[in-house]
């Protein structure tokens, strides 16, 4: 087989080559992350124009997860290289729907719902924000406490 640089191709970019693996684990992993997040819809639906708790759930739970699973991968163990594409980009990333988050607003503005829509965006902020900081600040502080 020629090399690519005479069959005309561009080089990838330096920082593009080797990371194969990690666009496949995180590919993957959004796979898994994005099925869980629709077997969720699936089992609790939102009828149309009502607040859609599922998704809400889903975001804060996943943010939640994610405060816990980047303090347990930076401070307590060296993961090996995939583990925090795999599970924070992609099972967590597509376990979290803020691209659903966006359409259920655009859905309750057209059900004529703008102050729900309105609480839904900010709650969701909130919500995620506050799981984020509050799992990492909470998982600190056990591992804080376990390592004096």
């Amino acid at each position: 087989m020629r090399p690519r640089r005479h069959l005309g191709l561009p080089r990838p970019p330096v920082a593009l080559r080797g990371q194969g693996p990690v666009v496949a684990v995180v590919a993957l992993g959004g796979v898994l992350g994005a099925c869980a997040r629709y077997g969720a819809a699936l089992l609790w639906p939102a009828p149309h124009g009502a607040f859609p708790w599922t998704t809400l759930g889903v975001n804060v739970a996943g943010c939640a997860v994610i405060g816990v699973l980047m303090v347990l991968i930076t401070d307590v163990w060296a993961a090996k290289r995939l583990v925090r594409p795999f599970f924070g980009t992609g099972v967590l990333g597509g376990f979290t729907t803020f691209s659903t988050y966006a359409v259920d607003i655009q859905r309750l503005l057209e059900a004529h719902r703008p102050g729900l829509a309105l609480g839904y965006l900010g709650l969701t902020l909130l919500g995620a924000m506050s799981a984020v900081w509050l799992t990492a600040a909470g998982t600190r502080r056990l591992i804080s406490g376990r390592r004096r």
